[in-house]
């Protein structure tokens, strides 16, 4: 019996016709707000071609995009191991059997969590100066990756928590009866199997953390957005255009991302069997060690 079976009745002839009435009418929708956003920039000349002519021009492309792409890719990366390090901790801490470990596990997750990451990214710029009372400069790259970490390392945190919590008991039962500890049980059986099932919860993780990268910008950290929409726009007076270009450069990063992490998944799952449900977008929970 298919999974579509057992949640809904297949529609039949009726349904489907009126499905395919809705499918239709929605498309015709979102071509007719399409034509009119199109029809207005139109009007409005942003789409005439001296607005367009600096993507054209190789510096424009070297003094600024490259160099806002780069550092981009820079802060992400740097975040992205941090924050799979600090979930990977956090995310096991709040499983173990020790409530003092546990409990303040969940504090921190939970805690970090309910900021908002820009919140975050300005307390790490300026929260040093502030609590020490003396002028203490950090930069606006360690911010924005001391605030990435720490809110998609809580994410992650919980990401890891329902995976490994995903595998049936009974994976970690007959680890036991092989006369296995926690640790080896964890390593050696829960984890391998809880990977797979958490590489989806964790591509969507890595690809929210990128785009978060611009909020940097508000700290002049400079980005691709800051490039984009400052800079840019400053010296040839094209918003629209900019922002057009700018977005299709985050899509392509994007799309790259995901394809290289799909393919690592399936690479996965011939090399390894598992028994563990797909882990989706975590929840927010109390500070116990509940499923999520």
């Amino acid at each position: 019996m298919s999974t579509t079976s057992v949640l809904f009745d297949a529609p039949g002839p009726r349904a489907r016709l009126r499905n395919n009435i809705l499918t239709l009418m929605s498309a015709v929708v979102l071509l007719a707000i399409a034509y009119v956003v199109i029809k207005g920039l139109a009007d409005k000349g942003q789409f005439e071609g001296r607005l367009w002519e600096p993507f054209l021009q190789a510096q424009v492309w070297t003094g600024q995009i490259i160099p806002g792409i780069v550092a981009t890719l820079e802060a992400a990366l740097l975040s992205a191991v941090l924050a799979l390090v600090f979930g990977v901790l956090f995310g096991l801490g709040r499983l173990s059997d020790h409530a003092w470990i546990r409990v303040p596990a969940a504090a921190v997750v939970e805690f970090f969590r309910a900021i908002p990451l820009l919140l975050l990214i300005f307390f790490a710029q300026a929260g040093p100066a502030t609590i020490s009372g003396y002028t203490v400069s950090v930069p606006a790259f360690a911010a924005v990756v001391i605030g990435l970490t720490l809110y998609n390392g809580s994410v992650l945190a919980e990401v890891f928590r329902a995976g490994v919590l995903s595998v049936p008991r009974g994976q970690s039962e007959a680890g036991y009866s092989l006369g296995l500890r926690k640790s080896g049980v964890m390593r050696l059986i829960l984890l391998p199997q809880a990977t797979t099932a958490m590489m989806p919860a964790i591509v969507s993780q890595m690809v929210v953390l990128l785009k978060d990268t611009a909020l940097g910008w508000v700290i002049a950290y400079e980005e691709l957005l800051n490039y984009g929409l400052k800079q840019i726009p400053s010296n040839f007076g094209n918003l629209i255009p900019s922002a057009i270009v700018i977005s299709l450069v985050y899509i392509a990063i994007n799309l790259a991302l995901s394809y290289v992490a799909n393919r690592l998944e399936r690479r996965s799952r011939r090399n390894s069997k598992t028994t563990a449900t797909v882990v989706g977008a975590p929840i927010a929970v109390g500070m116990g060690g509940g499923t999520v």
